[in-house]
């Protein structure tokens, strides 16, 4: 039997309170607007792509998609959905705010949720996760992990959403070892920045020249460069969002968790269920939302102490004990210049 072991601790809090009785299944029609850079970019969007499978194989209510190749297509995609009755309609990334911001406001009646990003409406759910908390746990594996005392960190596109990930890593590496060097890159400031794998993987060829031996990537379908760079030179690198742990089996150390999967299932199920409830969901280690990832094509790479010191920093974390910085709200990083 398959072994797979999410590194997540407690019960997924992902939950709706209900709001009114139950919808009729031919009422709820889900929809999907993906993020640039595709359904199966193996990471962010085929984490949403995922969990809606699940919700349509449990349900057997079917779901629409659409992958946007530009911009202008998410409002257009948006708006067509919600005239043909499609409802409720998921934004997947924070660039589709203001589209829906004005396809929301014209179809009130209609359900709409974004991830990783907030839209005030009545009839808007959204989703935001605290990205740096799981991102400073993936940052002390990596810290232990290491012999060079060098790491690294490639991210897509520039924008504080990303610094966030590369900050909670800095810290979690710095927790470990304060005198470890974290290197950090970004592959571009343009939407094409997720999709870019030959970039990711040049930036990863250069942080492995300088030293580092660990690289973890918040890069979208960007990141599988980098991670097949790190595999074919004999280095460790970090995925994210979904578990990539199986992509380069023993030369992926571990992936921080995103869990847009479940966010995607809940919010469908909640909708059908009649409890959809609009307003923001936030995220973290103590709502399960994020965290990382140990099955058998990592198992080797993580000894019991490495388990033990992130687990105890969770629990460090959701307490309060520990705070780790969030360069969302304060747009500085005691680990690392960024």
């Amino acid at each position: 039997m398959k072994k797979t072991i999410i590194a997540l601790l407690g019960a997924t809090a992902l939950a709706f309170a209900a709001v009114g009785p139950a919808a009729a299944q031919d009422d709820v029609r889900p929809a999907i607007i993906y993020d640039l850079g595709g359904k199966f970019d193996r990471s962010f969007n085929e984490g949403v792509f995922n969990g809606a499978t699940r919700f349509q194989e449990e349900s057997g209510v079917e779901f629409r998609e659409f992958e946007p190749q530009n911009d202008a297509q998410r409002e257009q995609a948006m708006r067509r959905f919600a005239q043909q009755g499609f409802s409720p309609i998921l934004a997947v990334g924070f660039s589709q705010q203001s589209a829906l911001e004005r396809v929301a406001a014209e179809f009130p009646e209609t359900e709409f949720a974004i991830i990783d990003s907030v839209v005030d409406l009545p009839n808007v759910a959204s989703f935001v996760f605290k990205e740096h908390e799981g991102s400073y746990l993936v940052g002390m594996l990596a810290a232990l992990a290491s012999e060079s005392g060098t790491v690294g960190f490639v991210g897509g596109m520039d924008i504080p959403l990303i610094r966030k990930f590369a900050c909670g890593y800095a810290q979690g590496v710095k927790a470990v070892n304060p005198d470890a060097e974290v290197i950090v890159n970004m592959t571009g400031t343009t939407g094409a920045a997720w999709n870019d794998p030959v970039r990711g993987g040049e930036l990863t060829r250069s942080q492995i020249e300088q030293g580092a031996d660990v690289i973890y990537h918040a890069a979208g379908g960007t990141g599988i460069g980098v991670l097949r760079a790190a595999a074919d030179a004999g280095a460790l690198g970090i995925g994210v969002d979904s578990n990539q742990n199986m992509l380069h089996p023993g030369s992926v150390l571990t992936s921080m968790l995103k869990r847009v999967d479940n966010a995607t299932e809940q919010l469908f199920t909640a909708s059908l269920e009649g409890s959809f409830e609009p307003g923001l969901q936030v995220l973290g280690l103590a709502e399960d939302g994020v965290g990382w990832a140990l099955d058998e094509n990592n198992e080797s790479l993580i000894t019991q102490e490495m388990q033990d010191a992130v687990a105890q920093a969770r629990e460090q974390i959701v307490s309060g004990e520990v705070e780790v910085h969030d360069y969302m709200t304060d747009s500085s990083c005691p680990a690392v210049s960024l």
